[in-house]
């Protein structure tokens, strides 16, 4: 089975939220705050409590390295301790790293992310240089079942810049990326037909959202965008076939919640949140 079996096992079992854990310090609470702990500690304390709260209601959740590697090495420290975290919970994690590079490069960062202190059961990738920037993650796909979601169809603005440019055959860039990786999967199809190459396919443009679902019918998506960057549940729900297939990343949204809940402890507020996200995207699901 792969991790991408498992992944979908997940959103069935407790639905499609994936919790992002870009965990910025000035997101804890300052009651929460130990001061005689440093930062990256602070943060691990408040994820742990977070994944506690939530991992019952989550599929996956989604490590953004940024915000650890920004704190030096007490973040890198935090960030491994989170991973680590969530793998105990037995729940999926996105170390989402978003590498590009080729050939040696790449086979380090795969190294790096697939195994040891920063191991993930998925990475996150960008395929602007091409396929061979793709291809060093693959041994770790075939032989441990690891998955990666691949930037495709993006849920910033600047998507139009790149992805939305027009091909001489009419597709957009983001058209024969989509196609490129999709043909890629089909030598690592997992029990319940995704393959272990799935898409990064933003939330926030849904233009093109029931074709792009049933064009790349056998790949998974990780859906960026839901809350704080405008996708609503009705926009996501056409990204998802029957409630899977996908998983619905929301960040800021969850791991902020108890701003908008007064009274309410943070690790509560952000079980409600997913709590509220999960059935706002079912019952949307439920529509279609």
């Amino acid at each position: 089975m792969t991790n991408m079996d498992k992944l979908y096992e997940a959103v069935e079992a407790r639905g499609p939220v994936c919790v992002g854990l870009d965990t910025d310090f000035s997101y804890l609470p300052a009651d929460f705050v130990d001061s005689t702990l440093s930062k990256g500690e602070n943060i691990v304390r408040f994820n742990k409590k977070l994944i506690d709260a939530t991992k019952a209601v989550a599929g996956c959740y989604k490590v953004q390295i940024a915000y650890y590697e920004s704190l030096g090495l007490e973040g890198l420290k935090a960030y491994a301790d989170t991973l680590k975290a969530v793998r105990e919970a037995g729940v999926p994690v996105i170390a989402d790293i978003k590498r590009g590079d080729i050939a040696k490069t790449a086979e380090m960062y795969a190294m790096g992310h697939f195994t040891g202190d920063f191991e993930a059961d998925f990475v996150t990738l960008a395929p602007y240089m091409g396929l061979d920037s793709i291809s060093p993650y693959l041994p770790y796909a075939e032989k441990q079942g690891k998955g990666m979601f691949v930037l495709c169809r993006t849920s910033n603005g600047g998507a139009k810049d790149f992805e939305y440019e027009k091909l001489a055959d009419g597709r957009h860039v983001y058209d024969l990326v989509g196609d490129k990786l999709n043909a890629l999967g089909k030598d690592y199809m997992g029990e319940h037909g995704y393959s272990s190459i799935g898409l990064v396919i933003g939330g926030t443009h849904i233009e093109e959202a029931t074709e792009i679902r049933a064009k790349y019918q056998d790949s998974f998506f990780l859906i960026p965008g839901y809350g704080a960057q405008g996708g609503k549940a009705e926009d996501i729900a056409q990204y998802l076939s029957k409630g899977n297939g996908g998983v619905v990343n929301s960040s800021r949204g969850i791991l902020l919640a108890y701003k908008k809940q007064p009274g309410v402890a943070f690790d509560e507020a952000a079980y409600n949140e997913c709590v509220n996200m999960k059935e706002a995207i079912a019952h949307a699901c439920s529509l279609l």
